[in-house]
């Protein structure tokens, strides 16, 4: 009985971690309307990612945390190069984009996988 005492505070653990990560993709897709949650995501995702972490866990809070800081690159660029129309075509890519990388993290989320590829740039 102790064993099993033991072994279910982690469990528990990992379940909210999950939870939290799938709220912080759903914060993410939120803030296409209400662009302040991606604010409140990504710190969301530093306060959590932590070392006594699962690995594949971690590599979600990690995707967050990088897709927030490209996207907020690329949407500052974007808004830019507006100026010269071009900026317009690169918003709506970007918002593809934005879309695409945080239902794949969903999806990966939801089958307790890691990140395939946590450094790239793409999807």
């Amino acid at each position: 009985m102790s064993n099993q005492n033991l072994n279910n505070p982690p469990k528990k653990k990992e379940e909210g971690l999950v939870k939290t990560a799938k709220m912080i993709y759903f914060l993410n897709l939120v803030s296409l309307v209400i662009g302040i949650t991606s604010i409140v995501a990504v710190v969301m995702a530093y306060i959590y990612k932590t070392d006594d972490n699962p690995q594949w866990i971690n590599s979600h809070f990690r995707w967050q945390i990088r897709t927030f800081w490209i996207g907020f690159i690329a949407g500052f660029i974007s808004v830019l190069l507006c100026i010269i129309l071009i900026g317009y075509l690169l918003l709506i890519g970007l918002l593809v984009w934005w879309i695409i990388r945080n239902v794949k993290g969903l999806k990966w989320l939801s089958e307790q996988k890691p990140v395939e590829n946590v450094t790239t740039y793409f999807f």
